[in-house]
């Protein structure tokens, strides 16, 4: 993932925000919420699972379960039932009740707005409480790194690393800090949308023209060869051969 000749890094990023702010004006948290713990709940529950999902899950969720003491008083089997589909559902039972009894005993039951404080609640590490503090509270304290962002900070060339966290610290000085909280939705719609995980969209893509791994993943695919005759991979040629004659 080569920059251009003797491109400033953070001239390259310049560049890459300019185009995404453009390209995604209106993009944002896909989960649905409408306050603090709705979000902090969803966000939990979208571990290896859609948005899509969880927002059906939730719609009814969130009706039955308002207050953060409803989730530390639900039974574990009630609330396994409740969000299955979303998948891990038992370990994802336990770590809402464990989250939700600790707002209740540590913070009167209201979630806080600080990272010391979210990561301090059991389940919750630092990629989802940026998530909580970046769109509930509008503080950008850090950058959200999913598999979106890593995927795309590395086809990109903002970062080398693979470790969630070292990637965060290397793109917080890349981006201003006023962007932290878009640019992670700037780069998950655009992984969503066209820089798939397995076959990116580069031809339509509109950071083609700045991004370095756009002819990686443009490559004319190698012609196949098709092997006739050799034991045990026959061509059409040979499996034509093999059909019985007709009679004369």
């Amino acid at each position: 993932m080569k920059l251009k000749k003797g491109q400033p890094l953070k001239e390259h990023a310049a560049a890459v925000i300019a185009k995404l702010r453009k390209i995604y004006p209106d993009a944002h948290c896909e989960l649905d919420f409408t306050n603090p713990l709705e979000l902090l709940v969803a966000t939990i529950l979208s571990a290896q699972c859609t948005d899509k999902r969880v927002n059906l899950v939730t719609r009814d969720l969130f009706k039955k379960l308002r207050t953060a003491a409803d989730y530390a008083a639900i039974s574990q089997e009630e609330l396994e039932v409740d969000i299955k589909s979303t998948g891990f559902f038992r370990s994802k039972s336990k770590s809402l009740r464990s989250m939700a009894q600790d707002l209740v005993n540590k913070f009167g039951g209201k979630v806080p707005a600080s990272m010391e404080e979210l990561t301090s609640l059991a389940g919750v590490g630092r990629k989802t409480a940026n998530v909580v503090l970046g769109n509930a509270f509008n503080i950008n304290v850090g950058i959200v790194v999913d598999t979106h962002v890593r995927r795309l900070a590395q086809r990109l060339g903002l970062t080398g690393q693979e470790d969630p966290e070292k990637i965060e610290v290397e793109l917080m000085k890349l981006v201003p800090q006023s962007d932290w909280t878009n640019f992670s939705h700037w780069l998950i719609w655009h992984g969503r949308r066209c820089c798939y995980s397995q076959k990116p969209d580069c031809i339509h893509c509109g950071l083609a023209t700045i991004c370095p791994s756009f002819e990686e993943y443009t490559k004319p695919a190698a012609a196949t060869k098709t092997k006739t005759g050799s034991e045990g991979k026959k061509g059409p040629a040979s499996a034509l051969s093999r059909q019985p004659k007709k009679a004369a």
